[in-house]
């Protein structure tokens, strides 16, 4: 059992070991110094937000639909004779008309016919819009500064404010 452990630590050394040289022979220093890398120390802050603008995309599409063309004008209108809609003593008079006379009611009128309408498919193209992301500008501690965010965040933004030691001959982080 012991000799398994012994020779599980020696494969994992063997496999560690390689990397680390590489890594070390890469970065170029050969004056023997070990390198520290500083710890970075990170703490949640609130910031206050100035203004929030949506940024908003803008889709399109098209669909099919039946226009029609209104019939002619003078298909609608009424005789001039006539009132357009009957009045209240009128519609009181003709409802109690029939109780006082034995005629029989005459038919309904059939109706007006349809005049025929004029019909063609039409493509509609339409757009609409919605928020993707929304650009945030915001002051921390006298310093404005804008972030674009995938949720309006209200009148605080929580951020993440992280404090390294700064050398000399390190070279500066890849900013995004």
């Amino acid at each position: 059992m012991r000799r398994l452990l012994e020779l599980t630590l020696l494969c994992t050394a063997c496999c560690l070991l390689p990397p680390a040289l590489a890594q070390e022979a890469g970065e170029g220093r050969d004056d023997g110094r070990i390198r520290v890398v500083p710890a970075e120390n990170v703490k949640i802050e609130y910031a206050q937000v100035l203004r929030v603008e949506p940024v908003y995309q803008t889709l399109r599409a098209s669909r099919t639909e039946e226009r029609c063309d209104e019939p002619a004008p003078a298909a609608k209108e009424q005789p001039a004779g006539e009132p357009k809609e009957p009045g209240v003593f009128t519609r009181m008079f003709d409802s109690v008309k029939g109780m006082f006379t034995d005629e029989e009611e005459a038919p309904p009128a059939a109706p007006a016919p349809v005049p025929p309408r004029n019909c063609r498919l039409v493509q509609v193209d339409r757009q609409f819009q919605r928020p993707i992301a929304y650009d945030v500008d915001y002051v921390y501690k006298g310093t404005k500064y804008r972030s674009r965010l995938a949720e309006d965040p209200g009148n605080r933004l929580r951020i993440r404010v992280s404090v390294t030691p700064w050398e000399a001959d390190a070279p500066l982080p890849a900013t995004p």
